[in-house]
């Protein structure tokens, strides 16, 4: 079996950034990458690079942070009246707004986003919405570990089911 459109593929894979060899992430025999092949849930170009692989095959390539995340944009940072972070009480929640914190947030149209806070004032909090990778050239370096046909469910879904995959 090869690595082609829906087929559910397992591999393992170091990620580092590719000019400073800085590990990124890596997954482990436990926790293993799965997904569905072909479906536009991954980088397009991380998915040119397995396809046609077989079990066993391992792989190790590059992809330019414009094929990836994408460069870092000044329009992803923005400032927020502090307000719109204050409790039930009206109290600033400077448990989990602070420097350096991950926050969900959500837009006016409903969609979910993640900001990293870079400043707090009095009247505001900057934070960025840019992707954590974004501007990072990306290397990949790993091994196919599992491929199999994936379920009609599993195509209809749009996802994997199951063992590493998503439960419904």
């Amino acid at each position: 079996m090869t690595v082609e459109a829906n087929m559910v593929v397992t591999l393992n894979y170091k990620l580092s950034n590719h000019k400073t060899g800085e590990k990124i992430e890596e997954t482990t025999a436990e926790n293993p990458m799965v997904f569905l092949f072909g479906v536009g849930g991954i980088i397009p170009e991380f998915e040119d690079n397995i396809q046609g692989k077989k079990v066993g095959d391992t792989f190790d390539f590059a992809i330019v942070s414009e094929s990836a995340y994408g460069e870092k944009s000044a329009e992803q940072i923005v400032k927020i009246p502090t307000s719109v972070f204050n409790d039930e009480s009206g109290k600033f929640n400077e448990e989990h707004i602070f420097v350096g914190a991950m926050v969900p947030m959500s837009d006016n149209e409903g969609n979910h986003l993640r900001g990293t806070v870079l400043a707090v004032t009095d009247e505001h909090v900057e934070m960025d919405f840019n992707h954590p990778l974004a501007g990072t050239d990306l290397n990949f370096k790993g091994e196919i570990v599992e491929i199999r046909p994936a379920t009609q469910e599993e195509i209809d879904h749009g996802h994997v089911h199951g063992l590493h995959g998503h439960q419904h």
